[in-house]
């Protein structure tokens, strides 16, 4: 998925010592908690499930766009440099009510405050509404996570309401297929 500055890619074998260690990143794990898992855990959900469901989700959108409960996981891609700088995904957060196939992201330190964040989140959101039976996204984000809740709104999100999850508290967004292709 083209978008603009960089491009969304499912993960590939070769993505794994770099998504571990931008998931040990300060400012990813403080606003992603448990992402920051050990090098053997985070491989066996990379090989076992994250790549595996990502053929599934791809081969539900090929077939009739009915995604079901299945989960995406895309590599942000910085163009001219072929370098993983973060990840854009979707799947079910099963702690809200429905519709809540929701959407997550994060970057290196490195490459922040430059839009490849909203250009990747913009990127998933069109392919979602675009390609499969989706017809609302949800996100949340920590109430600290001033730049996530940035991101979230230009990309046409509506803040719903406070949440709290595991003692944290986040702010809960929606978007409506319908008002993005309106």
């Amino acid at each position: 998925m083209d978008c603009k500055d960089v491009y969304l890619r499912e993960f590939v074998a070769a993505d794994l010592d770099q998504f571990h260690s931008l998931t040990w990143q300060p400012e990813i794990h403080e606003h992603l908690p448990g992402w920051n898992v050990s090098k053997e855990q985070r491989e066996e959900w990379f090989f076992n499930y994250e790549l595996p469901e990502n053929e599934m989700f791809l081969n539900a959108v090929a077939k009739d766009g009915d995604i079901g409960e299945l989960r995406l996981r895309l590599g942000i891609i910085l163009k001219g440099k072929e370098e993983f700088i973060g990840w854009c995904c979707t799947g079910i957060k099963d702690e809200l009510p429905a519709p809540n196939r929701e959407i997550m992201f994060a970057l290196s330190k490195e490459h922040r405050g430059k839009g490849y964040t909203t250009q990747a989140a913009n990127g998933i959101i069109n392919y979602l509404f675009e390609n499969t039976n989706v017809e609302a996204l949800i996100a949340i984000a920590l109430l600290e996570n001033l730049p996530s809740n940035r991101v979230l709104q230009k990309c046409g999100f509506d803040f719903q309401s406070m949440i709290e999850l595991e003692n944290e508290r986040y702010r809960y967004f929606k978007l409506n297929k319908k008002r993005i292709l309106n």
